[in-house]
């Protein structure tokens, strides 16, 4: 009998989500029965397996959930059990065929098993014995029919369960069985079991993994896991629904976004979950999501074991840092190097942003870091900006580029051209997630994070595409990423900066400083690992712009800036004490890192100027 690591290796996959909330936004209502479907209507349910697929899923489970006795008989189906499974069974493997065909991929077929939708004895009318029998002829139809292995799901107690479980033993002994239970909302099977005496008890009993699905949302979902993971040493499964329902104009919506599910996916696997996916409310949009966060997984995985520390050979590697650019000469000649930021327009003219160019060029300003649609917004793109600027002006760029808006075949295309058009400067970002910007519906990408992107621009550096196919010469581009000394989660932080150093970053731009303190404790931990920061710096214009840096922004604002903002009376006054915060931050930083980064808020970029020229009058040449 093969086990689950004959199958899937030791590497965390991810199953489709629901098939009943793609069904009901096509417009299926409620009271048909939705296994019935796989005889009536096949194309429907072949065109959502293919769906699921196209968004990433590794394992598509039949649309069998309820197709057992007890549940078909209420639509007049109780002889039909055999052929509808049988039948689920196949549209799901046309779905994958259809996959090879056309994207040489492959998937596994998971025979999905639903609780019977009765109560068993104690507590119902309905035997033990009864309910092993029909969970018997289910699983013996979904075995003949070929599935890989089944996923005996919604348990929502164990004495069903277990009858589950010795249903699958007696009729598939070949096929390796997930089973989850579904829980409440302080993560306790709806029985009142534990999760650990769940994941005992099922361990016991034979599963080859056990886990949670269903339940009221990501949250309750990975407490259980976390509980499980320390009674088994079995692979977990979770496959949350999206949120609990809320009634919209008379129908049940699930709420949470793509992106949450996502987070959903990176903590459950953290956590030891080595199957994930998504249950009611869960959409390809949502399974979309989660194969982004795990391809983030993966990169970080592999330079976490050493990936970025093998030694690449090729016959183009790139110019030592020092002839990529002009801001790689200041980095490696130790020069204190000095930035200014200009956010692209949301128009085609960006004749105000060349001419801020112009203006910090002639007082001496080494570059301008253009950020690429900073908070999710549309604007013109970052590279048009930056060829633009270097076109008109005689100032370098850096280019901000996120992962959050293109696959890898899109960042590798970008990266070349960049290269090709004259701009080697790339700041590595992962990016914010639509929701924060002003299309919140928009699809993100995520297919890697700024560990994998900086992965991907060293091997670019050495003539190499992510194949190790050649590109006929090295892209000679200067890595830059970020870093965040005031995240809540600094361990995180100070790990994955770790990890992009390890990657091949060259320098890096934090997030903007008012609170001193942890700037340097930042730099204090980083000593191991340390490569040239340079220091965001941001000229606060007004108390309300201090109170979204703090809140909604989450950057530590100490109560004295604060204070000194809130006392400014006009809105001269409020710009001119902003600047000298931001001139007295310049200069207590400075011994401390390699250059600064100001911001031009709202445009200002004659504030920005005034920053760097006031107290750094020597940068001037």
């Amino acid at each position: 009998m093969p086990s689950l690591a004959d199958i899937f290796g030791t590497r965390a996959v991810l199953a489709d989500g629901a098939m009943g909330t793609v069904l009901y936004a096509r417009g299926i209502f409620i009271n048909r029965c939705y296994d019935e479907l796989n005889i009536s209507d096949p194309a429907l349910i072949q065109s959502v397996h293919e769906e699921y697929l196209q968004a990433g899923a590794d394992i598509l489970e039949t649309n069998t959930f309820g197709a057992n006795r007890f549940r078909l008989a209420r639509h007049g189906l109780a002889g039909k059990v055999a052929e509808i499974n049988a039948a689920g069974v196949r549209l799901a493997r046309q779905a994958v065929a259809h996959l090879k065909e056309k994207q040489a991929g492959d998937a596994w077929v998971a025979g999905a098993v639903g609780p019977l939708g009765v109560r068993l004895e104690p507590l119902g009318k309905t035997g033990l014995d009864e309910a092993r029998s029909a969970f018997v002829e289910q699983i013996r139809a979904l075995a003949e029919a070929g599935v890989d292995l089944l996923i005996i799901e919604t348990m929502p107690a164990l004495n069903e369960a277990r009858e589950a479980l010795m249903a699958a033993n007696e009729a598939a002994p070949d096929l390796p069985v997930v089973i989850m239970v579904t829980v409440d909302d302080d993560s306790n099977c709806l029985d009142g079991s534990s999760p650990a005496q769940a994941a005992a008890l099922l361990t016991e009993w034979g599963a080859d993994a056990v886990g949670v699905n269903c339940s009221t949302g990501p949250a309750s979902v990975l407490t259980a896991l976390e509980v499980m993971r320390a009674a088994t040493a079995l692979p977990l499964a979770g496959m949350p629904n999206a949120g609990m329902p809320r009634e919209v104009e008379g129908r049940n919506i699930y709420l949470c976004s793509p992106e949450y599910m996502a987070s959903f996916a990176r903590k459950a696997i953290a956590a030891g979950a080595q199957i994930v996916g998504g249950c009611c409310g869960t959409t390809p949009n949502h399974i979309r999501a989660m194969r982004s966060a795990m391809r983030a997984i993966d990169a970080q995985h592999r330079v976490a074991e050493g990936g970025a520390a093998v030694v690449i050979t090729s016959e183009t590697p790139p110019a030592p840092l020092g002839q990529r650019s002009r801001i790689g000469a200041l980095v490696e000649q130790g020069a204190f190097v000095t930035l200014v930021e200009i956010v692209p327009p949301r128009g085609i003219d960006c004749s105000k942003e060349i001419e801020g160019a112009r203006l910090l060029a002639s007082i001496g300003v080494h570059a301008i870091n253009v950020p690429d649609s900073p908070r999710a917004s549309a604007r013109m793109s970052a590279q048009s900006l930056c060829i633009q600027i270097q076109q008109h002006t005689s100032i370098d760029t850096i280019l901000h580029y996120t992962c959050r808006d293109r696959n890898i075949l899109s960042i590798q295309s970008d990266l070349l051209g960049a290269s090709s058009i004259g701009l080697h400067n790339i700041l590595c970002l992962t990016g914010d997630p639509p929701k924060l910007g002003n299309y919140p519906d928009a699809t993100a990408v995520f297919d890697v994070d700024s560990i994998g992107l900086v992965n991907m621009l060293r091997r670019l550096n050495h003539g190499l595409d992510i194949g190790s196919n050649s590109i006929g010469a090295s892209t000679n581009f200067t890595i830059g990423i970020a870093a965040n000394p005031g995240v809540p989660d600094i361990e995180h932080e100070l790990q994955r900066f770790k990890y992009k150093v390890e990657a091949g970053a060259e320098y890096a731009i934090t997030q903007p400083v008012f609170d001193l303190r942890l700037l340097v404790s930042f730099l204090e931990r980083i000593e191991q690992f340390r490569i040239p920061v340079i220091a965001g710096i941001w000229p606060l214009t007004s108390l309300r712009n201090a109170e979204f840096m703090k809140n909604d922004l989450r950057v530590s604002m100490p109560e004295e800036i604060m204070l000194r903002m809130a006392q400014a009376d006009t809105s001269e006054t409020a710009r001119r004490e902003g600047i000298l915060i931001a001139q007295e931050m310049l200069e207590a930083v400075r011994p401390l890192v390699q250059g600064i980064q100001v911001s031009a808020p709202s445009g200002r970029y004659t504030t920005a100027a005034e920053v760097i020229s006031s107290v750094l009058p020597t940068t001037a040449s």
